[in-house]
């Protein structure tokens, strides 16, 4: 029988930036323990478990896939290695958390979520907004009729690298790079939220460096008449609003992927007339509400599919808008 006290244990597989911050939500979740962390030097390892506060280190990925005191995996490495490790996880009897894009593509994404179903361990990918109280607060006007029928979502996430950085994965396709992956992951991943829908057609356009997407726009057509914008890159300054626009008003929320001001995670509804009115949600850090909505999956012993199902929509989302914009012509999206 599932515990409802029970502490899941995690393990870290990489030291990448992003790890940091998901081990200190680690720490301070209710019902977590940072196990152990992983890396393929056994020295950086044991220097990021003094620092980060990791139980112990271990040398190896496969070492720590082989511990019996692990529950959980968050995989922060690179997008092209996302299928593999969490394939291995899910096949060694470990929850795997994943960082975002879920793989390098479709195909990897599909095999990832049918090896964590067959296995029966839960999948989720590492959109941390979505945990917050502010996003279920924002979904309910969506939902309820507030804003009339839902017509328009619109959704920006950009910054800017003063000087292109050297050794980025980002910046590279043959590791899953690009804006597109990178930042519009959030925004396509918004309108499916909103839309509750894979849209029947995209278009998307691209500026390139190298064959990487700096920048990155795109439009998602949807059953009646309903679309859906967006533009995402690295090469403007920091943007992360979101709209979601209907026939009787509209919803604004302009740091949608994580609030500018933790102790004010707001958005605004705004009528037909012009008056607006603040909506100010729960102060709670998103890392540690992900963290311990997670931990809460795996206590109820019953996978969640409705995670991994948006993963890999996102993923089929942001493929065609890559096909897109590289061949210049509007995608039919396949449906089911």
């Amino acid at each position: 029988m599932p515990s409802s006290d029970r502490v899941i244990r995690w393990g870290i597989l990489g030291t990448a930036r992003i790890a940091a911050k998901i081990a200190a939500a680690i720490r301070d979740a209710d019902g977590a323990d940072l196990a152990a962390i992983a890396s393929r030097s056994s020295q950086r390892a044991s220097a990021w478990a003094k620092e980060h506060g990791a139980a112990r280190s271990v040398g190896t990925y496969d070492a720590l896939l082989d511990a019996a005191d692990i529950d959980a995996l968050y995989i922060p490495l690179p997008p092209s290695l996302h299928a593999e490790w969490t394939i291995r996880a899910a096949e060694h009897g470990k929850h795997v958390l994943c960082e975002k894009p879920l793989a390098a593509t479709e195909a990897e994404a599909e095999q990832m979520a049918a090896a964590c179903g067959e296995n029966g361990v839960q999948l989720m990918d590492g959109v941390m907004w979505l945990h917050h109280p502010r996003a279920r607060q924002m979904l309910e006007p969506i939902r309820d009729g507030s804003l009339g029928e839902l017509k328009r979502v619109t959704s920006a996430f950009t910054f800017c690298w003063s000087k292109i950085p050297q050794d980025e994965f980002r910046l590279d396709r043959s590791l899953g790079g690009g804006a597109l992956l990178d930042l519009g992951w959030y925004c396509v991943g918004a309108s499916l939220w909103a839309f509750g829908e894979l849209p029947q057609r995209v278009w998307g356009s691209a500026r390139y460096r190298r064959d990487v997407d700096m920048s990155f726009s795109g439009l998602l057509w949807f059953d009646g008449d309903r679309i859906a914008s967006f533009d995402c890159g690295f090469d403007v300054g920091m943007r992360k609003w979101l709209e979601a626009a209907g026939t009787k008003a509209s919803l604004v929320c302009d740091d949608f992927t994580k609030p500018w001001d933790l102790q004010k995670a707001r958005f605004w509804l705004h009528d037909a007339d012009g008056k607006a009115s603040e909506n100010i949600a729960p102060s709670r850090v998103q890392e540690v509400c992900m963290i311990e909505d997670f931990c809460e999956m795996i206590r109820r012993g019953k996978l969640d599919e409705t995670w991994p199902r948006a993963s890999v929509a996102t993923q089929r989302v942001c493929e065609a808008l890559d096909r897109s914009a590289r061949g210049g012509e509007i995608v039919e999206l396949r449906q089911g």
